[in-house]
């Protein structure tokens, strides 16, 4: 099943302001150095070992520049690939392949980095309960993009934007006065505004856990920065009334106490703010 934000509205959107940043007025190299009726074939090639992603949405954008375009497979998005191989095939008009290249390119790079790197975490974990969630700590105007990898390398993604589900944080709930205060100003804002909208709070303590416990009215609660004792602590005096999620600055030496901890999520920033991209090209075929 498809993540709700992965609209064809929303991908065509994206490949249409991506391509007005990079070609703007035109491709002048491509126009002035390679003749308009030149038909080419080029080959992406996979120069790190890893996960695939962004292949759907390399075709997009190859035929949003040329319809034309025609693009042949070997690989499919989530994928396992190595070094040497090919993922797919283009042939069609050279200035077109030219000039939709690096965006091509810039977009598989990134998400298969994040792919690859999500699939690394989840293996980690693999035999707990614990699922790998992203965050909001994205590039602007690339979350759709980052979001969908996390996806493709088998992790689960958090609340896309601010607008599909409410999360207070430390500060919401410092600013609103307290922990009782945050939730039901929200509950009752919700009411207001008839939206129906999953509530996840942040504890930092095992007496705000507490406190949280007392007042009720949310869905998630998350352990943030706790240490593994107090963590197990809190999923034990949780007892699955709600869900938890461990947060704050988890590392993969420590991902794996953690999900044995019993928490229900565990989010990761670095899924998409500190990849290495996977390293790919494309190779015309003379």
């Amino acid at each position: 099943m498809r993540p709700f934000y992965l609209t064809d509205s929303a991908i065509n959107e994206f490949i249409s302001r991506a391509l007005a940043e990079d070609i703007g007025e035109g491709d002048h190299s491509s126009l002035g150095a390679v003749p308009s009726t030149k038909i080419s074939k080029a080959k992406l090639l996979i120069k790190d070992g890893g996960i695939i992603a962004g292949l759907e949405l390399a075709e997009r954008i190859f035929h949003k520049v040329n319809r034309s375009l025609e693009l042949t497979f070997s690989k499919h998005d989530g994928d396992a690939i190595k070094k040497g191989e090919v993922a797919f095939v283009v042939k069609g008009n050279a200035q077109s392949i030219l000039s939709a290249e690096r965006l091509v390119l810039n977009c598989l790079q990134r998400m298969s980095g994040i792919a690859t790197y999500t699939n690394h975490l989840c293996r980690l974990i693999d035999g707990t309960n614990a699922q790998l969630m992203d965050t909001r700590k994205t590039t602007p105007n690339f979350r759709l993009m980052e979001k969908w990898a996390v996806a493709i390398g088998g992790g689960k993604n958090h609340r896309y934007a601010l607008y599909d589900m409410v999360m207070l944080k430390d500060n919401h709930v410092d600013m609103a006065g307290g922990i009782r205060a945050a939730i039901e100003n929200t509950r009752k804002y919700l009411s207001e505004i008839n939206k129906d909208l999953k509530i996840e709070i942040e504890t930092r303590s095992m007496d705000e856990v507490k406190e949280v416990l007392k007042v009720g009215g949310i869905d998630i609660i998350m352990l943030d920065n706790m240490s593994i004792e107090d963590m197990k602590e809190a999923v034990k005096l949780i007892d699955k009334k709600y869900k938890t999620e461990a947060s704050g600055g988890i590392t993969e030496s420590v991902l794996r106490p953690v999900a044995e901890c019993g928490v229900d999520f565990i989010s990761v920033g670095a899924l998409t703010h500190s990849v290495k991209s996977l390293d790919l090209s494309l190779k015309v075929e003379k």
